[in-house]
């Protein structure tokens, strides 16, 4: 969040200013109004989707049309999170009092050429007028445009794209004078249970649905063999088998993670019906006896709560969406590392899958990098993942041959690891090797044999 703090402090100082692209605003005081210094950074917020939608942000209640809050390697982000927009707008729900100057940061999204958009306000919610010049974007790098606001009444405020590609948008600085200026009190809890509130979300059960995979056969979870001979009993408390039918796990009640995670993952998965629902929440179903992790375990400890199975990879209902929050799916990850590396590679095989592939997926992690929320989570030092591609088709398990391609990744859970996921390329035997685990343990030996000694191209 460095060019947050920067612009505060300039903000906020009265004295000289020393470069001219980030002039500080001076809100003379009066008896009457205090002056204010809001800020829209789109961190708390979530939306996967360009449909129209209303989204609670840290500000208020903002409509979303043909817009979406995206955290690809393609966003322009100042830190986690920032709004795409693609042929629609922005706007707030409610009016702001008081106003007297905008800060916007925008960007070109991707690889997309230059765009315009215009900053506009509205007094009765309904006519909008634009507001000094539109702005010319053609930077994957921010820019940083004002906009002074001359009327005295309650406005809304929008930002509409009239260029033809797609545009980021990042940290909306408000500044001016009043009492009550009209954003949400910043001590309130958001609505949806997100990461960023203290309070944790109820904890809830899958119910699957005819979407979810079935338990046996083709397109079964654990198809290709149960990599560590999980069960559902007590006593194997750090080897705990957990379906949860969109998925299945081996959870380790000493780490308070999944040892590993595996599912099937087809175009019926990837519809789009549910956009990401980000709930995150305790399963219920755990037992009372281990410790529950919860959807605020992870507040201040530096690491993002990263999906084994992915919340893209269950897009066909928000059921099959929403078993992909629950906690007993998280690591604990690095952003460089499940916003980029992990990001990219997930990425890469929906690409696949949409090509006409089916894949079958194992995601693991291991060793032991120190502990968050008071000792009770365990950092892994490595985060690996197995993809077994087959065209789509029937009889899955007696179509793999020796021919057949595996991917295999393992990648180190650091700060510093680099977004190719390619760099780390490995065996399946490698990661036996580095886990324990019998992977792809349904194979003959001569088949896996095979397949696991060698190394992907990528």
């Amino acid at each position: 969040m460095k060019q947050i703090n920067y612009l505060l402090a300039l903000l906020l100082l009265v004295a000289a200013y020393s470069c001219t692209k980030y002039p500080p605003i001076d809100v003379p005081p009066t008896d009457k109004d205090s002056s204010y210094t809001v800020i829209e950074s789109f961190e708390s917020g979530r939306k996967a989707a360009y449909a129209l939608a209303d989204v609670e942000l840290r500000t208020g209640s903002w409509s979303f049309n043909d817009a979406l809050i995206g955290n690809t390697a393609a966003d322009t982000r100042d830190s986690t999170w920032s709004v795409r927009l693609r042929n629609g707008s922005i706007t707030t729900n409610f009016k702001i009092t008081g106003l007297q100057k905008v800060y916007v940061l925008s960007a070109t999204y991707g690889n997309d050429g230059p765009s315009t958009w215009n900053f506009q306000t509205s007094a009765d919610g309904q006519t909008f007028t634009n507001v000094g010049n539109p702005v010319t974007v053609s930077s994957k790098t921010f820019q940083l445009d004002s906009f002074l606001i001359t009327g005295t009444q309650p406005v809304q405020v929008r930002i509409i794209k009239t260029g033809t590609t797609r545009v980021n948008i990042d940290n909306i600085i408000f500044s001016g004078a009043s009492n009550n200026p009209g954003f949400r009190d910043p001590t309130d809890t958001l609505p949806g249970g997100g990461g960023d509130t203290t309070v944790p979300a109820a904890g809830r059960y899958v119910t699957p649905g005819p979407d979810a995979p079935p338990a046996t056969g083709d397109n079964s979870n654990l198809l290709f063999g149960n990599p560590s001979n999980a069960d559902s009993v007590l006593t194997l408390a750090d080897n705990y088998l957990i379906n949860q039918y969109y998925y299945i796990e081996s959870y380790s009640s000493s780490r308070a993670t999944p040892n590993w995670v595996a599912w099937h993952l087809d175009n019926t998965n990837t519809t789009g019906v549910a956009d990401r629902q980000d709930n995150f929440a305790a399963w219920a179903g755990l037992y009372n006896g281990w410790y529950k992790v919860q959807s605020s375990s992870y507040m201040g400890s530096g690491y993002d709560r990263g999906h084994n199975c992915p919340s893209a990879d269950r897009t066909s209902s928000e059921e099959a969406n929403s078993a992909t929050f629950l906690m007993t799916n998280m690591i604990p990850q690095t952003p460089q590392n499940n916003q980029q590396t992990w990001n990219n590679l997930e990425q890469y095989i929906r690409t696949q899958v949409a090509a006409g592939k089916e894949a079958y997926v194992i995601m693991g992690s291991y060793g032991n990098a120190g502990t968050i929320d008071n000792g009770h989570i365990t950092v892994p030092t490595n985060v690996w993942k197995v993809v077994v591609f087959l065209d789509n088709g029937n009889d899955d398990l007696s179509r793999v041959t020796a021919n057949t391609r595996v991917l295999a990744v393992n990648t180190p859970n650091t700060s510093t690891v680099s977004s190719d996921w390619k760099q780390y390329i490995t065996t399946v035997r490698d990661i036996e090797t580095a886990t324990g685990y019998n992977l792809l343990s349904r194979l003959s030996t001569d088949v896996q044999n095979a397949v696991e000694t060698q190394k992907d191209p990528g």
